[in-house]
């Protein structure tokens, strides 16, 4: 007999070490089906896997090999995932991608630390600095309007703002030479407490 079946059998009947033997036996597996796709999510997934194994352990009929049977179960358990993302809710999934759908752990990361990074260094500015800069990105004050909120000419706003944003650049490192990066977080941070650029 299988061996996965033989645990199967036993588990079904009563044995507890049996179930927790065939669990701990594909665990891996499914964890690595998980985590190639999703990343951090990878732990919640397979655990929802196994879950919905248990509560479906007398239904299986063996038809199929216990894992291919545990890799049903994972398929489901990502698609419904993937479906109750706010672009999942009607893809096809013969047509989209599992990228298209989720972004990917490492450049959410990278946006949070710039986005850490940007914070910290605009509170380390100068106090005009920081509110010409937050006035301008967050705000939406033009040239003309920060003139007045300053009381100085339009014309000194604008060189008062590229000085702004070379210190930007300077306390947050070289990220970009040409400023494209610091400009780019500062115009997708719409508001201070925004925690996402996208």
């Amino acid at each position: 007999m299988d061996e996965d079946l033989g645990l199967l059998q036993r588990w079904r009947g009563g044995d507890g070490p049996a179930g927790q033997a065939l669990f701990a036996k594909h665990f891996p597996d499914v964890f690595r089906f998980f985590q190639h796709k999703l990343g951090p999510d990878a732990d919640e997934l397979t655990q929802r896997t196994f879950t919905a194994c248990v509560a479906a352990k007398d239904r299986f009929r063996a038809d199929s090999t216990f894992r291919t049977y545990l890799y049903a179960i994972a398929r489901n358990q990502l698609y419904s995932y993937l479906r109750a993302l706010p672009k999942g809710e009607r893809v096809d999934f013969e047509e989209t991608s599992i990228a298209d759908l989720v972004t990917s752990l490492s450049s959410r990361i990278g946006k949070l630390r710039q986005i850490e990074q940007l914070r910290a260094a605009l509170a380390a500015l100068p106090a005009e600095q920081q509110l010409l800069l937050e006035l301008h990105y967050w705000h939406d004050l033009d040239a003309a309007a920060l003139a007045e909120v300053f009381e100085i000419p339009a014309g000194t706003v604008r060189v008062r703002l590229l000085r702004a944003r070379k210190a930007l650049r300077n306390r947050m490192g070289s990220i970009d030479a040409g400023g494209a990066a610091v400009d780019g977080l500062l115009a997708a941070l719409s508001r201070p407490d925004s925690e996402d650029p996208e």
